[in-house]
């Protein structure tokens, strides 16, 4: 399979790897079919009244392609408000890594579940 520059740089130096101590919300999905297993920490602020992810890591049991995904997620969603993380498709993840191929799609899908559970998690225990 070929995989873009952005992607491998994703995989072999992903950004915000690990957990957060106490998160605000933890999104986990995982796909049977093929393995993968995602968990997202998200830690929430509050300024001028808007709720905003202050910080967010993950973890990621998968291909190169779940953890190049996993990796953009985090920096696709640090520092944005809770709408506009919730907006985060996969289309947009695999955009921001120039592509990836038919066959890894799936794992954009799995890192905006994973987010979108995150948020969820946090709103139905605040």
């Amino acid at each position: 399979m070929n995989y873009s520059a952005k992607v491998m740089d994703h995989f072999t130096n992903p950004r915000n790897l690990g957990t957060l101590k106490n998160p605000d919300g933890v999104g986990e999905v995982g796909n049977p079919v093929c393995g993968d297993l995602m968990k997202i920490y998200i830690k929430i602020s509050e300024k001028n009244s808007q709720e905003y992810i202050q910080d967010i890591k993950f973890q990621t049991l998968g291909c190169g392609s779940a953890i190049a995904t996993s990796s953009m997620i985090t920096e696709l969603a640090r520092g944005k408000t809770l709408d506009q993380a919730l907006k985060i498709s996969r289309d947009d993840v695999a955009n921001e890594l120039d592509g990836l191929p038919p066959a890894k799609l799936h794992c954009s899908n799995l890192a905006a579940d994973a987010l979108k559970k995150a948020i969820k998690d946090y709103q139905n225990n605040k």
